[in-house]
C-alpha cells in the first residue's frame, strides 16, 4: 500500500481555529482538512440542523414539479412511482409512495425486472402504466438519459417525472420535469445528492407548498440515510445533514419495515458502517436474487407481524446471495489465473451462466483483490452485461465512454458502472478497455493508497480525543474516519495471530521513546504480517482509533490498516 500523508494545513488556520472552539491542534487540523475553519463551519458540522437544508426550490423543475403532481392529487389520477432495483432506487420509491399515500389513495409502485426489463426506465414499465390507466410516472434514480422511453410515454398521454442523480446526456428527455443536481442547466448549490435524496427534496417541496414544517416529513430521513450510504456518495453538505437525523431515526423511531430487518440482525446502535454493511446489502438482495418489488413491501410495510414475515424472506435472499457471491468470485479468479492476465491493467472476465443479480459484488471483490478497473460480464438474453468498478483516483465511466463504440447501452458514475453489449464484441471492447486504461491512467493508482491525516504519537490518544472523534460521524467519502500514523511502535511480546482461521493480527503495542502507553491494536487480514513485529522489532503503523468493549468494559484500542518494518 501506499502511505500518502495529507498536507499539513496553513498554520494560521489551524490557530485560529484551536483558539475560537478551545481545541488542541490535531482536532482543529483535522477539521481545516474538512474545510472548516470558522466557529459556524465547526457548528454546522458537529450540530446539524435541519434548517441549513437548502430551499428545494432553488432546484431546476422543482416548480414544474410540484404543480404537476398537486393537480392529479385534485383530480384523482393514479400516480406510479417508479423506481430502479437497488438501494437507493427500491428506497426512493419507499419514500415517494409512502408519502405520496398521505395525500392520495390512488398510488401505484413499479420496479423493473433486473433480468427481463434491465437498469433504467422500462418500454415494459410504461406499457404496464398505460394497461392501467395511469397519466403520471414519477421516476427516481433513473431517467435522465430516457429520452426515447419518455417520448414514448407522451404518445401514450403519460406525463414523467424525473428524479434523478445521474450524469445527463447532451440532451434532457421531454418530461414535465427532469429534477437532477447534476443537469448543467441547474443551480441547486449541493450536487452530490443520491436518488432517494433528490426525491426527499420533491416531498420536502410538496410539503412546504402544502403549509407543512420540514420536522413534518423528517421521518422519511431513514430511508435517506441508508441510500446516502449503500450509494457511497459524499456525506458532506446536505448529504450529511440528512444521513445525521436519518441514523437517529433508525435508532430511535425506525419505520416498521426497517425495525423488522434491525430485529433479524440483534444489533443495538446502528452506524452509517452498520447501514452499509448489514442493512444495504439485505435490501438489496431482494432485487439481486428475486425482484426488487420485495424491498418496497417491507420498506412501506405498516403492520409489524407482516413487516417480520418480508424481513426472514429478505434474508433468505441475502444468504443465497452470500453463496452466489462466494462461488462466482472463486470462479473469476481461477479464469484470471489460467488467462496468465496478471500483466494487465484492467481485469474482465465473462461467463454465461453467472447471476447478474450478484457481478457487481464480485466485481468490487476482483477490485479488492488485484485493484485495477475491473468488469464483470454474464449473459442476459441475447447480449452480454457487465457491472463495472474502478480503483480509487480513475473514473471508470470516462474509460467506457471512449469505448463506446462497442457498447449498446451503459450508466453509472466514476467509480461504479454497468453496460450491455452484443457478444461479437466483447473481445473487442476486452482490448479496446484495456488500451483505454493503459493510455490514460496514472500507473500509482494501481497500489492501493491509505490517506494518513495525521502522524501522531501514542500519548495524544485519551478519552477526550476519542469523545471528539466520534462526534465526526457520519463518515463517508469528504469525511473519512480519521487515520492517524505513528512511527517506532514495538509489540511488547504478546502479538498473535486470531480469530477461527487465524488470519487476524491481535498486538499489544507501545511507543518505548515516548511514554509507557500501551494499547491493543487488531490488524483484520493481517496475520501474515506477524513476523514483520516479532521478537520486538520496531515498525510503524496506521490506523484508526477504535473502542473496544469486553465483559461490560470499555477500551480505546488501535484499528490497524497497514504496517511497515
Amino acid at each position: 500500500m501506499r502511505w500518502t500523508l495529507k498536507p499539513i494545513p496553513e498554520s494560521h488556520k489551524v490557530e485560529t481555529l484551536e483558539k475560537a472552539l478551545q481545541v488542541n491542534s490535531l482536532i482543529a487540523t483535522l477539521l481545516v482538512q474538512r474545510g472548516i475553519e470558522s466557529f459556524d463551519e465547526a457548528r454546522q458540522f458537529f450540530r446539524p440542523g435541519l434548517d441549513d437544508l437548502h430551499d428545494p426550490f432553488l432546484m431546476k423543475d422543482m416548480d414544474k414539479a410540484v404543480i404537476r403532481i398537486e393537480k392529479a392529487i385534485s383530480q384523482n389520477e393514479t400516480i406510479l412511482v417508479y423506481g430502479d432495483y437497488d438501494v437507493d432506487g427500491t428506497t426512493a420509491v419507499a419514500l415517494m409512495a409512502s408519502y405520496l399515500r398521505t395525500r392520495t389513495e390512488n398510488v401505484a409502485t413499479y420496479i423493473p425486472d433486473r433480468y427481463n426489463e434491465g437498469y433504467g426506465i422500462s418500454f415494459k414499465g410504461i406499457d404496464f402504466a398505460k394497461d392501467n390507466d395511469i397519466t403520471l410516472i414519477v421516476a427516481l434514480d433513473c431517467g435522465v438519459k430516457a429520452i426515447d422511453q419518455v417520448a414514448y410515454a407522451k404518445e401514450k398521454g403519460i406525463d414523467f417525472i424525473i428524479c434523478d442523480h445521474h450524469r445527463p446526456g447532451e440532451c434532457i428527455p421531454a418530461a414535465i420535469a427532469v429534477l437532477d443536481p447534476k443537469r448543467k442547466d441547474c443551480n441547486y448549490p449541493y450536487k452530490e445528492l443520491c436518488g432517494c435524496g433528490v426525491g426527499f427534496k420533491l416531498i420536502q417541496a410538496l410539503a412546504l407548498r402544502e403549509g407543512r414544517t420540514l420536522e413534518s416529513i423528517i421521518s422519511y430521513l431513514d430511508l435517506v440515510a441508508i441510500a446516502i450510504g449503500a450509494d457511497i456518495v459524499p456525506i458532506t453538505g446536505e448529504n450529511r445533514i440528512m444521513a445525521y437525523f436519518g441514523l437517529h431515526i433508525i435508532n430511535s423511531h425506525p419505520r416498521t419495515g426497517i425495525q423488522a430487518l434491525i430485529a433479524q440482525i440483534k444489533k443495538r446502535e446502528l452506524t452509517i458502517t452498520d447501514v452499509v454493511f448489514i442493512i444495504a446489502p439485505r435490501i438489496n438482495a431482494a432485487g439481486r436474487m428475486k425482484h426488487g418489488d420485495h424491498a418496497v413491501t417491507l420498506l412501506t410495510e405498516t403492520s409489524y407481524s407482516l413487516a417480520e414475515k418480508y424481513a426472514a424472506e429478505i434474508e433468505t435472499y441475502n444468504t443465497d446471495r452470500r453463496d452466489a457471491d462466494k462461488q462466482i468470485t472463486q470462479e473469476a479468479l481461477a479464469q484470471i489465473e489460467a488467462q496468465k492476465e496478471q500483466d494487465r491493467l484492467t481485469t474482465v472476465v465473462y461467463k454465461e451462466t453467472w447471476h447478474k443479480g450478484v457481478i457487481g459484488i464480485v466485481a468490487s471483490r476482483l477490485t479488492e483483490t488485484y485493484y485495477r478497473p475491473t468488469l464483470v460480464f454474464t449473459k442476459s438474453g441475447e447480449k452480454l452485461a457487465a457491472s463495472a468498478r474502478s480503483v480509487s483516483g480513475f473514473d471508470v465511466y470516462n474509460a467506457l465512454e471512449a469505448c463506446s463504440v462497442y457498447i449498446e447501452q451503459f450508466g453509472g458514475h466514476k467509480y461504479a458502472a454497468g453496460l450491455t453489449l452484443k457478444e461479437e464484441n466483447y473481445e473487442a471492447f476486452k482490448q479496446a478497455f484495456e488500451d483505454e486504461v493503459s493510455k490514460t491512467i496514472n500507473r500509482n493508482l494501481l497500489t492501493p493508497e491509505i490517506k494518513i491525516d495525521a502522524r501522531i504519537d501514542l500519548k495524544q490518544i485519551d478519552v477526550k480525543l476519542w469523545r471528539i472523534i466520534k462526534q465526526f460521524a457520519p463518515f463517508g467519502p469528504g469525511n473519512m474516519t480519521p487515520i492517524f500514523m505513528t512511527d517506532a511502535l514495538i509489540d511488547t511480546g504478546f502479538g498473535k495471530c486470531v480469530g477461527e482461521d487465524q488470519t487476524h493480527l491481535r498486538l499489544t503495542v507501545t511507543q518505548p521513546h515516548q511514554g509507557n502507553e500501551k494499547f491493543v491494536a487488531i490488524g483484520f487480514g493481517m496475520g501474515d504480517k506477524l513476523d514483520l513485529v516479532s521478537d520486538k522489532k520496531p515498525f510503524n503503523a496506521v490506523y484508526s482509533i477504535d473502542e473496544n468493549e469486553w465483559q461490560g468494559r470499555k477500551s480505546l484500542q488501535l484499528k490497524l490498516r497497514d504496517i511497515k518494518g
